[in-house]
């Protein structure tokens, strides 16, 4: 009886990898790098006792940790054991993203994954596999695509995730930021809802990351105010860039009727209108002065936004109507509310 239930099941994981070829492929692929991420971290301990370790590598370690206790204790983030190690990228990205919209309308293409849903991005340890996928939706699907690098990326508890050496690199609030914004994916993650989840996450990060700089350095103190004022040329980008997205979704509501070509015409002309009028957004640095002057965007563009700032006012008016601006009964409140992966 063991024999033939062992070769029944035998015989049905063959079928079902031969069914689903690609995706198994796809996920062993997925499964050795994440692997080989993990395997390769050490201690964050480890890494600051090196020699090698510079002492502004040690002092963003030194955030890291404590953005992480003040997520915990203040916030409401789940504890885990997440950002307690760290990979050495060696100056190089570790994960490649690609995306895929379709041309005229601002709805994504998504792929689909066991247990944790759809989603309108597909991650990849090795870029040349990466651009492979992006070719392929681009020439047999006729999508508009995109390709980009991720600094970070939540596994949502299937394994420790370690810090990427290249965090390191950012100003001591982005690293915040973007520590809480990953944690908070461990929190809190909604099958089949990446929008809410990614403005969720981006909520909590930007406005966890001021309250740590006030609790660490006070209210009103100089850091605080220098990152808040960093931060509001990326506002104006967003604001500007949601705004254009508005636009460009009006237009393509009302050319359903057209011809592709015509509607093609339409979409270019207002894309480089978009990026006229850019020219005259009011930015107090030179950061994003000549960002599309050699990068035509598509609607991926458009789409990574929508997917990351579109609810931040219906977040922030819930936040400040609802709950005072507390932020951690807040997010005690979604969490109830919400069943998360």
């Amino acid at each position: 009886m063991l024999k033939r239930v062992g070769l029944a099941l035998a015989v049905l994981i063959v079928i079902f990898v031969a069914w689903q070829f690609e995706l198994v492929s796809y996920g062993m692929m997925q499964l050795r790098g994440q692997l080989r991420v993990v395997n390769q971290s050490v201690p964050l301990e480890e890494f600051l006792a090196d020699t090698s370790t510079t002492q502004a590598q040690k002092e963003k370690v030194q955030v890291i940790m404590e953005a992480k206790q003040f997520a915990f204790d203040e916030l409401g983030i789940n504890y885990s054991e997440n950002y307690s190690t760290i990979f050495d990228q060696e100056g190089k990205p570790s994960m490649f993203v690609v995306t895929a919209c379709d041309p005229y309308s601002f709805r994504p293409r998504t792929w689909k994954f066991p247990f944790i849903g759809r989603f309108p991005y597909k991650g990849f340890f090795v870029r040349e596999k990466a651009v492979e996928e992006f070719n392929r939706v681009k020439e047999e699907e006729g999508l508009d695509v995109g390709l980009r690098t991720a600094g970070g990326w939540s596994t949502l508890g299937w394994f420790k995730d370690p810090v990427l050496s290249n965090m390191l690199n950012r100003s001591e609030g982005d690293l915040a930021s973007l520590i809480i914004h990953e944690l908070t994916h461990g929190t809190l993650f909604v099958k089949d809802s990446v929008t809410f989840n990614e403005n969720l996450a981006s909520f909590i990060g930007d406005r966890g990351a001021i309250m740590f700089l006030e609790d660490k350095y006070g209210k009103g103190s100089q850091e605080v105010t220098d990152y808040i004022a960093s931060n509001e040329d990326q506002v104006m980008f967003r604001t500007y860039l949601l705004g254009a997205s508005q636009r460009l979704d009006s237009l393509y509501k009302g050319m359903t009727d057209l011809e592709v070509d015509e509607k093609q015409v339409l979409k270019d002309q207002m894309i480089e209108q978009i990026k006229v009028d850019f020219k005259n957004v009011p930015f107090k640095s030179a950061r994003y002065l000549s960002y599309f002057d050699d990068f035509t965007p598509n609607n991926t563009f458009f789409m990574s936004l929508l997917r990351y700032n579109s609810q931040q006012d219906v977040l922030e008016a819930q936040l400040d109507g609802e709950f005072g601006g507390d932020l951690l009964a807040y997010l005690e409140y979604l969490k109830k509310r919400y069943p998360s992966l």
